[in-house]
């Protein structure tokens, strides 16, 4: 099975330093537009944060921000020990995407390559990682990898299938085995089980529960659909207008919590 314990295990996961310290973070594209509006947040290893609001609230910018993607315009952020201000240096970022797993609403797959090279091409960045581009020519200790990440997504027997040949569940579990061949302490997933029908929606957040809460990976994931954020994060953090407008644990969280998330 694939050992992906990169974090402490979750009976000591507050003693250990933050993955994320975000200190009156602000962003903006432009003069005339501030995105995020000091933004303060605080995320432990281990722990599961769903982001929640309405469309245009800053939270895909915040996620992107949070790793490196989008420098920062204003404010304090420490990601993984990088100080990521001024968008940190190339090294810096460098190191904080080799910890980090990214999977999308969209599942970004090869269609036409094997599901074994869609999951090695997980490792792009890595040094020689052009031999990431094909199972056929990839160091076989980074095909192993790959074969252990479809195992822990319990499709290690589609691995010499074309990703097309698949389901759309069984794409975006594709999708989380290519994160987690890069065996990272910070998992982002952005929409993940949008595009899904309900029931391959709660599979797919069933196995980010399972394998994050584990393995002491830390998850950080948006969603509209609040049964999904109440049931498998830890957290919930609202955005409202580019601000946190709470930050509660996810049993805490109220009907009225989400009444003002979305129309108050």
């Amino acid at each position: 099975m694939l050992d992906l314990q990169t974090a402490p295990p979750e009976t000591a996961q507050f003693a250990a330093a933050p993955v994320i310290t975000a200190r009156g973070l602000t962003k903006s594209y432009d003069r005339r537009s501030m995105i995020l509006r000091g933004v303060d947040l605080r995320i432990q290893p281990g722990e599961r944060i769903a982001l929640i609001g309405s469309n245009g609230c800053g939270k895909s910018t915040l996620l992107k921000c949070l790793i490196g993607l989008h420098p920062i315009s204003g404010g304090e952020l420490d990601c993984l020990g990088a100080r990521m201000q001024g968008g940190g240096s190339r090294a810096e970022r460098q190191r904080l995407r080799q910890q980090t797993g990214f999977v999308f609403q969209k599942h970004c797959l090869v269609r036409r390559r094997t599901v074994l090279s869609n999951v090695i091409h997980g490792l792009f960045g890595a040094p020689g990682s052009w031999r990431a581009f094909s199972h056929s020519i990839a160091p076989e200790p980074w095909r192993q990898r790959a074969l252990e990440a479809l195992d822990a997504v319990n499709l290690a027997d589609k691995a010499m299938m074309r990703a097309d040949a698949l389901s759309g569940g069984q794409q975006q579990r594709v999708a989380i085995a290519r994160a987690l061949v890069r065996r990272p302490r910070l998992l982002i997933a952005d929409e993940p089980a949008a595009s899904l029908d309900p029931v391959s929606g709660r599979n797919v957040m069933d196995l980010f529960q399972s394998l994050c809460g584990g393995q002491g990976i830390t998850l950080l994931f948006t969603s509209h659909d609040m049964k999904h954020a109440l049931d498998y994060a830890t957290r919930v953090v609202a955005l409202k207008q580019g601000r946190v407008l709470f930050d509660k644990p996810s049993g805490r969280v109220s009907q009225s919590d989400l009444n003002e998330t979305f129309h108050g």
